[in-house]
């Protein structure tokens, strides 16, 4: 199951309010990593959906091609 931009931008969310409430440097750090990763995945996902949406585009003019190809009298 793939996991969405929201889900990893909440867990991003998260780490963040994690690293403030932190008294200890060495958690704060862990919280700092465990975001800077949260939105590395996040950004990961979103480039992922716009790559399908995109894919997705050029499949259905493919597709409109091909049929405006066949329904024509050479075709």
């Amino acid at each position: 199951m793939s996991q969405t931009f929201e889900f990893y931008d909440s867990r991003a969310r998260e780490a963040a309010a994690e690293a403030e409430r932190a008294d200890l440097v060495m958690v704060r750090e862990r919280a700092l990593r465990a975001e800077k990763t949260w939105r590395g995945l996040a950004a990961q996902a979103k480039k992922v959906e716009r790559d399908r949406v995109k894919a997705e585009e050029v499949r259905a003019e493919r597709r409109a091609a091909e049929a405006a190809l066949l329904a024509s009298p050479n075709g």
